[in-house]
C-alpha cells in the first residue's frame, strides 16, 4: 500500500510541476478523497510536490464542487470567491524534508519511469 500512496504522491508532483513549468501558480494543493485520511500520506505529498496540503471536513468534497458550481450557475453563489469560503480546512501539511532529499526520491522515481517505458 505505501507504494501505491507513494506513486499517487509522485505523479501529482510531477503534475504540479508541469503546471508550475506553463505558469500556473496553484500556491496550495487542496486534497481531497478517501486516501487523504492517511496522514503519512499528506505529508508525503507535501514533501514531494513541496507545496502546503489543505485537506477539509468534508473529506468527499469532490461532488461538493460540482455542486457548488452549479449553485453559481444557478445564482446562489455571487462569485468563485463566495463559494470558497464555504470551505472548511480541517488539516494543513507544509513540506517538512529537506530540499536535497525530496529531490533525490523524486529522480529516483523519475529513474524508474524511464527504466519501465525502455523495458518494453
Amino acid at each position: 500500500m505505501t507504494a501505491t500512496l507513494q506513486s499517487i504522491a509522485y505523479q501529482t508532483a510531477d503534475l504540479m510541476g508541469a503546471l508550475d513549468e506553463d505558469g500556473v501558480d496553484t500556491g496550495v494543493l487542496r486534497v481531497d478523497g478517501g486516501m487523504v485520511a492517511n496522514e503519512w500520506f499528506l505529508q508525503f505529498l507535501a514533501d514531494v510536490t513541496r507545496l502546503p496540503i489543505e485537506r477539509p471536513v468534508n473529506t468527499e468534497s469532490t461532488v461538493l464542487g460540482a455542486a457548488g458550481l452549479a449553485g453559481l450557475q444557478a445564482g446562489l453563489f455571487d462569485s468563485l470567491d463566495a463559494l470558497s469560503k464555504v470551505r472548511s480546512v480541517d488539516r494543513e501539511c507544509e513540506p517538512t524534508m529537506p530540499d536535497e532529499d525530496a529531490s533525490a526520491l523524486m529522480a529516483g522515481w523519475h529513474d524508474a519511469v524511464r527504466r519501465t517505458r525502455s523495458a518494453g
